[in-house]
Formats: structure tokens, sequence, C-alpha cells
């Protein structure tokens, strides 16, 4: 392999290693440990063995609260490392440092950093695959240990127990959510599934979950009194309330022990009310902050972030909005948090990854929508149109359909003669909200615009 001096080349390396490089299906898998992952790790001298760390899983939510995590440690004035995934539009996206993506040059010198201990690897075991999201957690850990940042904010990937993620050793851990996701390889059951992501759950470090199934509870309730981890669950140990909301926002008062904070989340949607009292607490049991620096933080921190993809108004009047919603509950929570927009028709822009995004998200997005439009946000990850656009003439044969497999091209027809009291939502896809967020489009109404662009956020 060449040494990696470009970003072309950094991509490049990542792109085959995402394409060419897979695990075997989950449940096959050793821990992390024992991969290939591991080896890694001890030739980069076990940067995970230096973080103060906050792990999150979950099946939604967990980007959001570890973006969340991020703000108000930084209003606390503490340093951050913070690995999420995917990406919306750019791989940097996924390792950001003291609340900013880093630069295409961090990139390329951090996977120039690994290349020699990929290549050694590769050859001593060639057969065993070292995968693309294995490659980027060393490399964050590596990079947050160099950085020497206060706190590693890990956001897990695929279930948690044999997640490359769950090679740290957490001050925290977070379970947002658990739903029916990812059966074939996490299993069947809302049990199966919450006892993957309760694999994350370390003695004696504490737990801070959302509201769980009770199939869900239990699970998480055995691993916890097994590990002797104290358990944080809202509704119990801490709540949040919703005093009022619009299209920019909600007023939120989040109560934990006697503490009660208040402010503006300019975030719309409960969940995200939830996602940020999940996000208070896990600051909180870190236990480096006193009560009044912690809600001065809290405040702050809260009403200074911004979550581009995830509910992201970027148009009113006429409006137009961007979200990855692919499981039920997180469609269900976008068509909440649409509910009392005054709007008289919806054109639904629609990408999925996968058949399971697709039976998830159509129920609650189908019965909205006047016309779709269907098309494919990345080629290699997103469904063909003609896929998507057969289970929805078989959901809702009356519907209107179009498919573009071209995706500026179906952003451009979608957005085509919209008018002040229509909407646009793009969604089904993290890759598809991405896309809207941040290529504008030329000859859409876009006069009263919301939120700035990722592009203007993150840079």
């Amino acid at each position: 392999m060449s040494p990696i001096v470009t970003i072309d080349q950094a991509l490049a390396l990542l792109e085959t290693l995402s394409r060419h490089r897979t695990l075997p299906p989950y449940p096959q898998r050793p821990p992390p440990q024992h991969r290939l992952l591991g080896e890694l790790l001890t030739r980069l001298g076990d940067p995970q063995r230096d973080l103060q760390v906050i792990h999150i899983a979950g099946s939604k939510g967990k980007g959001s609260v570890a973006l969340l995590i991020e703000s108000i440690l930084t209003a606390a004035g503490l340093s951050t490392g913070t690995f999420t995934s995917p990406h919306l539009q750019r791989w940097t996206e996924r390792l950001r440092l003291n609340g900013r993506e880093i630069t295409p040059g961090t990139l390329v010198t951090l996977l120039e950093k690994l290349r020699p201990q990929l290549e050694i690897l590769w050859q001593i075991r060639p057969q065993e695959p070292l995968s693309c999201f294995d490659t980027l957690t060393a490399g964050a850990l590596t990079l947050f240990r160099e950085h020497q940042v206060d706190y590693a904010l890990v956001e897990a990937g695929m279930g948690g127990r044999l997640d490359a993620t769950n090679v740290v050793s957490p001050r925290v851990t977070c379970l947002t959510t658990v739903e029916l996701e990812h059966t074939e390889q996490l299993g069947p059951t809302l049990t199966a599934i919450t006892r993957e992501k309760a694999g994350i759950i370390k003695a004696g470090v504490p737990l801070i979950t959302g509201r769980l199934p009770r199939a869900a509870a239990r699970v998480v309730a055995s691993r916890a009194r097994a590990c002797s981890a104290p358990w944080l669950q809202l509704g119990e140990a801490f709540d949040v309330t919703v005093s009022s909301q619009d299209q920019t926002g909600q007023e939120i008062a989040i109560a934990y022990q006697d503490q009660r904070v208040t402010c503006r989340l300019p975030l719309a949607g409960r969940h995200q009310a939830v996602n940020a009292a999940l996000a208070a607490v896990c600051v909180a049991q870190l236990g480096c902050l006193n009560p009044a620096a912690w809600a001065r933080a809290v405040a702050q921190g809260l009403a200074g972030v911004m979550l581009p993809g995830r509910v992201q108004f970027l148009s009113r009047r006429p409006w137009i909005v961007a979200d990855g919603a692919h499981t039920r509950a997180s469609s269900r929570a976008l068509v909440q948090a649409l509910a009392t927009l005054p709007v008289r028709h919806v054109r639904l822009l629609l990408s999925a990854s996968s058949h399971e995004h697709l039976q998830a998200v159509c129920p609650q997005l189908l019965p909205l929508a006047d016309r779709v439009i269907i098309t494919r946000a990345d080629p290699h990850r997103c469904l063909p149109t003609a896929a998507v656009a057969d289970h929805i003439h078989r959901q809702r044969p009356d519907l209107a359909v179009l498919t573009l497999e071209d995706p500026r091209a179906a952003l451009l027809e979608a957005a085509q003669g919209l008018e002040e009291d229509e909407l646009l939502l793009a969604t089904g896809s993290v890759y598809l909200a991405g896309l809207l967020g941040t290529h504008p489009l030329p000859q859409a109404p876009l006069g009263h615009p919301i939120h700035p662009q990722p592009d203007e956020v993150q840079q």
C-alpha cells in the first residue's frame, strides 16, 4: 500500500475497507478484543486505556446524545473527542475534536499513521477481515489520546456486546432506546436485541437509559444487577418536560436530584427533549462539575446545539425538512414533530438503505404523502429505486410515485413548484438527509431559511 498523502487516497482506503473487508455475521463474531482489532490496538499502544469515555448505544438517538453531551462539556470548558456514525456526507464528520469536525488533513495524517500497522496485520493474517468500522474505531481512539481530550464520547455502531467500540472501559454508559432493528444480525426479538445492546454495561459503571419497553427493561435490570452498575432511568431517577414548542425548537425543563434546569432547545420533537435529558445526566454522572456549574453548562450547551439531519428545517413556507429516520420509532417521532405544521400537502422524497428500514418507515410516512419521489441517495448503500417503488405500490397502489435514480435530479423534481402551504419531507436514509442538508436546491424556494446549513456549522 502506498503512503497516504492526499484526501483522495484516504477516502479510497475507507471505501475499500467498507466494501471489501466486512466482518462475519454479527452472532459469529468474536468479541472485539479477540479480533484483529484487538491486535491493532495493542500495536497502537492501547489508546482506549488512556481515555475517559462515555459509551452510548441504542436503537435510535445515540448520535444525537453524543453531540448533545459534546455541547454541554464544551460549554463547561472541557475538551472532547466525539466518534459517531454513519456520516451524512463526509467521512470526516465521524470524528470531532472540541465540537468541530476534523479536517481532511487530519484524516490523512491519522490513516497514514495506521497504514504501516494495517499492512503488517494483513500480511500476518490475510484471511481475517479488519472492517472499515474497526479501523475507524482504532483511529478515533488514537486521535483522542493524541489530543489528550478530557472526555471521549463514543457511539456504538450496531448492537454493543460485539461492537468494535466495546473495547473501551467507560466512566458512564448510556442506552437510549431499544426497538426491533437489525433483526438478522442482533436477533428476532426485543429481548435478544436488548441483550446485545446491554453488553456495553460494565461493572460498577453508571448506566443512563431512556424509557424502555418492558421486555427490554427486564434484560437491562438483570445485566445491571449482575454488574453492580447503578441504573438511572428516565421517569424514575430523572425526567424532562416540554412547556412549549414550535418549528425552531422547544422550551424544556430537566429535573435531576434536587436540580431543575430550564432552557431553550433549538431542536424539534419530544424525542430530542429526551435525548437532551439523557445527555445532561450522563455529564452529571462524570462528577467533574459541581451542581451549579453543571446546571450552567447544560443550559448553555443545549441552547447552542445544532444537529444536521435530525428533523432539520431548511425552509418554511414552503416547508422543507430533512431527517435521517429509518426505524419505526424514529419515523413515528418524525411524524409527531411535524404534526402541527400548517401544511396542505406533503411531498415525500424517500431513499432507503435496506428492506428492513423500508418496512419500518412506510407505515408511518405513507399516510402523510400526497406524492412520493423515490431516489437512491448512495449508489452502494441504498436500495434500487425499483425495489422501493414496488414496496410502496403494494402498500398504497393509489399513491402517485416517481422514481429518479439521480438524487440531485430527484431533489429538483421534488422541489419544483412547491407552494407555501406544502411540505417537502426528505427521509428514510441518513445519506438522503445529508444530501439535502449540504446541497441547497438552486430552484427551491428557500426564502425563509430556519437553520444554517451543516457546512456552515461544522467548518
